[in-house]
């Protein structure tokens, strides 16, 4: 979950806070911040891990991001197979599309 308050971005993944000011090399900072969270897992994961990566997001949710194209991935047979680079610039992707709606309006709190 991405909360944004005046100049901070608060990033709540898998019960870890991380803070930020907001900045222009903004999505270096999150890049910073999001490989070291994700280093246990494999460098390609399944939906179940994705699930777990993005906060415990259905699997259903899952499968609806994959097949809107929302994170890249391929399919071996009828298995999904996603890069844990390409989950991590969708975070990324999703926390700069959030830091310019907060900069257009700083009373705009994210749940």
């Amino acid at each position: 979950m991405l909360v944004a308050r005046r100049g901070l971005i608060h990033i709540h993944l898998k019960g870890v806070l991380y803070m930020s000011e907001q900045s222009a090399p903004f999505l270096e900072e999150t890049k910073c911040l999001l490989v070291p969270m994700f280093e246990h897992y494999p460098d390609v994961v399944n939906i179940p891990q994705l699930c777990e990566m993005l906060g415990g997001i259905s699997t259903k949710s899952a499968y609806k991001l994959l097949k809107a194209n929302r994170i890249s991935h391929f399919k071996i047979g009828r298995t999904y197979k996603i890069p844990k680079i390409q989950i991590i610039s969708y975070l990324q992707s999703l926390m700069h599309t959030q830091q310019t709606d907060i900069t257009i309006n700083f009373n705009t709190l994210t749940h």
